[in-house]
């Protein structure tokens, strides 16, 4: 299904947890988003897919607003922002209370995984809780070690960034990411600056957070037998526009773009 820059004309409905309307991006004169239209239901897995440079990573970036669309619209809940012809009349001060509201909805999983390296793990997760949320040092603590417990590294509490595996790294990351319960998860290449053995573990942790309740989760990955298994949609992005989307079952082993066909076949042989 090609990206439709006419989709919405205004905010989503309330099953819609995400939402890009006719986003575009440019770096300099490369076009990274053309138009881009795309919904994410509430509690909806959706994994990206798509050759280096097609835009998957900057869907997120704008969705969080660390990157500025020159047009277009991205709503997350009840909060939305408008750029370009599209910014509406606010001042600074109100834009910039927008977008604070906005990052305050998502939480986004680098493929770095930007820990401080002076702090320990249970202090690198409950930092968010007492900056972000203002919740008291003991009780951010307490949210922060079962945090921890969750991504199985309930041992690890005391640990500093660089006693721990590029792995544990990235889980305390999720953790950190989770314990502000955000409307929105979203994950960039999570496993990119791991080594081989260690891209299972983290794996395993999106598996089970995307089991176990309804969050609603963003995943671009390079992992095709991961987006197949965890996700409800598979979107297959190239040149900042959606070639094709639709079930893992039908991307993976139906895909109706040429494209889409010659680019799995490609991934399948390396």
């Amino acid at each position: 299904m090609l990206s439709d820059p006419n989709t919405f004309t205004s905010p989503p409905g309330r099953g819609a947890a995400v939402a890009l309307e006719d986003v575009h991006k440019r770096y300099g004169e490369k076009v990274v988003l053309d138009g881009l239209s795309l919904t994410v239901a509430s509690g909806e897995k959706v994994a990206i897919i798509g050759p280096s440079g097609s835009g998957k990573s900057t869907v997120l970036r704008c969705v969080m607003a660390l990157e500025e669309p020159e047009k277009g619209r991205i709503h997350v809940g009840d909060n939305w922002i408008g750029f370009g012809s599209d910014r509406g009349d606010g001042s600074r001060r109100s834009r910039n209370a927008e977008i604070i509201k906005l990052r305050g909805a998502v939480g986004f999983v680098f493929q770095q995984f930007n820990l401080f390296p002076h702090m320990t793990a249970l202090r690198n997760v409950s930092l968010a809780l007492r900056r972000v949320r203002g919740i008291n040092g003991t009780d951010a603590a307490a949210l922060a070690e079962g945090a921890l417990r969750e991504v199985g590294l309930g041992d690890k509490l005391a640990a500093y960034p660089q006693q721990l595996s590029g792995g544990e790294q990235q889980r305390v990351a999720i953790a950190r990411a989770c314990v502000l319960q955000p409307q929105v998860m979203l994950f960039d290449e999570v496993t990119s600056a791991l080594d081989p053995e260690l891209v299972g573990e983290v794996l395993g942790v999106i598996r089970r957070l995307a089991e176990v309740g309804g969050m609603t989760m963003v995943i671009v990955t390079h992992e095709m037998e991961f987006a197949r298994r965890i996700a409800d949609r598979v979107i297959f992005m190239e040149k900042g526009s959606i070639v094709e989307e639709g079930s893992p079952e039908r991307i993976f082993g139906d895909p109706i773009e040429v494209r889409t066909r010659q680019f799995l076949r490609a991934v399948s042989e390396r």
